[in-house]
């Protein structure tokens, strides 16, 4: 190992040292050979074990040989020339490989396009397992954005089959257009889709809670009332949805996506009144955790944790939050939650992710430059 490499891991494990009262865990990394620009997502596609997937923001996903002597990142897919990432919240956001990747090869992005910054799903084929075709593009769907904020970006394949898709609520603040609480917006919401069988674009599943009920909201729309689910992840066990929201001045959420469920914002921030002293909680689902900006001020959504490698933290939600540094893991149960403090550091993680063998890693920047990039991994 020559000096410039030893010094880049001695940086890292630096920035990753946890201080007192947070050191329980810490963090290394995956790839010490390899830097990223701005890693907001992290994927994999069970066909191809031996390879993962990380997206940078400015439009670029990248093939990494999955071992910690990877020296090569290889493109898979480059889509700058339509991507806007303009600010902090705009770009590249989320990857989803089709659940037959390996026989029809295609896969899915989320990003906001130039010039508008519109939210658009579009499909793409891979010319090989290990190289898209930026040819390809065929949009799915595009859902117009009113500001340059609060564009979610999470896209994951269910264990129904049916592509769900994590959008915000429009952005600026205090959803001022109020879209949070009105179901014949897209945005504020999860959507759920079904992109096989059908000539068009996509279809309605049966299921959706308001599919044939047009008076009622958008036939996509899964769930809503949610100003910012950035990340939402399925457990690889139990199949439930977990998303982080978000919030606005003083709380921050978590909560378990279920079809048809309002889930209060603007009315609420979390546990919390947002508009006036008082609000109404009838036929709003509250959040099942709930922390405040004392302690953080953007959550980044997780991942239910399914390794080996850490025991103790089998069945726990694994998040963080952008601003602090903090992780946690959370013991859900209904009547009671454990909150467990994990570490802090001084990076900003963007993203949670999985392996094949449901290890968790992490995507992260530093925040000397907000730009440099690295993939982490959970250590005891």
């Amino acid at each position: 190992m020559n000096c410039f490499h030893f010094l880049r891991i001695l940086l890292l494990l630096i920035l990753s040292w946890s201080p007192t009262g947070f050191c329980t865990y810490g963090l290394k990394p995956a790839f010490p050979n390899l830097t990223f620009i701005r890693p907001v997502d992290f994927q994999i596609t069970p066909h191809h074990p031996k390879h993962v997937f990380v997206v940078e923001q400015r439009g670029i996903i990248y093939a990494v040989v999955h071992s910690t002597h990877s020296k090569l990142k290889k493109i898979f897919l480059d889509i700058r020339h339509k991507v806007r990432s303009t600010g902090n919240e705009q770009g590249l956001l989320g990857l989803a490989f089709h659940p037959k990747f390996h026989t029809n090869g295609f896969f899915y992005v989320n990003y906001t396009r130039k010039p508008t910054g519109d939210t658009v799903v579009e499909r793409y084929n891979a010319r090989t397992s290990l190289k898209g075709d930026p040819k390809s593009g065929f949009v799915i769907l595009n859902i117009p954005q009113p500001y340059s904020n609060h564009n979610g970006g999470q896209i994951a394949f269910g264990p129904d089959g049916y592509l769900y898709i994590a959008v915000g609520d429009g952005g600026w603040a205090g959803d001022p257009h109020r879209h949070g609480q009105n179901p014949q917006t897209l945005l504020g919401s999860i959507l759920r889709i079904s992109v096989d069988g059908s000539k068009k674009p996509y279809s309605i599943p049966n299921g959706n809670p308001f599919h044939g009920k047009p008076k009622l909201g958008r036939p996509e729309i899964y769930a809503y009332g949610l100003r910012n689910p950035w990340r939402f992840s399925f457990d690889a066990k139990l199949g439930t949805l977990w998303t982080g929201d978000v919030g606005q001045n003083k709380v921050e959420e978590i909560h378990q996506i279920e079809k048809g469920k309002n889930y209060g914002w603007a009315v609420w921030e979390g546990d919390r009144c947002f508009r006036s002293k008082k609000c109404k909680n009838t036929g709003f689902t509250p959040p099942i955790h709930t922390y405040t900006h004392a302690q953080g001020k953007s959550i980044t959504g997780g991942v239910v944790y399914r390794g080996s490698h850490h025991p103790k933290l089998v069945g726990t939600y694994l998040y963080a939050d952008y601003v602090s540094g903090r992780h946690w893991a959370l013991k859900h149960a209904e009547h009671r939650n454990e909150n467990i403090d994990l570490l802090q550091n001084r990076f900003h993680t963007a993203a949670f992710g999985v392996d094949h063998q449901n290890e968790v890693y992490l995507c992260v920047f530093h925040r000397l430059d907000g730009r440099t990039g690295h993939i982490l991994t959970l250590q005891k």
